[in-house]
């Protein structure tokens, strides 16, 4: 576990406030998907759509700053770029996917894990 934010909030707190933070500023189609015990890339994964490039690069300054602010939280890494369509932040036990739907539908991580994800939330 992320011991940088451990003592105050676990895994699962810190995926539904991410999850509370990109619905509050208008992402759509959010799932969360719970991954526990089968995996070891993370135990959560927060999936969600923004409409435009300037919609992602929002949703995801709206995240990394609401954490750090909130918690003290930074990212172990972020990959990708909002104008690639997809942009992916890892903070350890919790892994943010946000995506243009175009680029969501071409990657399908929903069934690329559905083997072994849990749907814990979905809000369309």
């Amino acid at each position: 576990m992320n011991t940088r934010w451990r003592h105050s909030l676990d895994a699962l707190e810190l995926a539904r406030h991410i999850v509370d933070v990109v619905e509050d500023n208008k992402a759509q189609d959010i799932v969360l998907l719970d991954l526990r015990p089968d995996t070891v890339i993370a135990d959560f994964f927060v999936i969600c759509n923004g409409s435009s490039d300037r919609q992602l690069r929002a949703l995801t300054d709206y995240i990394r700053e609401g954490l750090k602010e909130d918690y003290k939280v930074r990212p172990f890494a972020v990959e990708g770029k909002p104008e690639s369509g997809w942009v992916l932040l890892d903070y350890g036990d919790v892994v943010v996917h946000i995506f243009t739907a175009e680029q969501r539908e071409f990657y399908g991580l929903e069934s690329l894990w559905g083997e072994v994800a849990n749907v814990l939330l979905s809000i369309q």
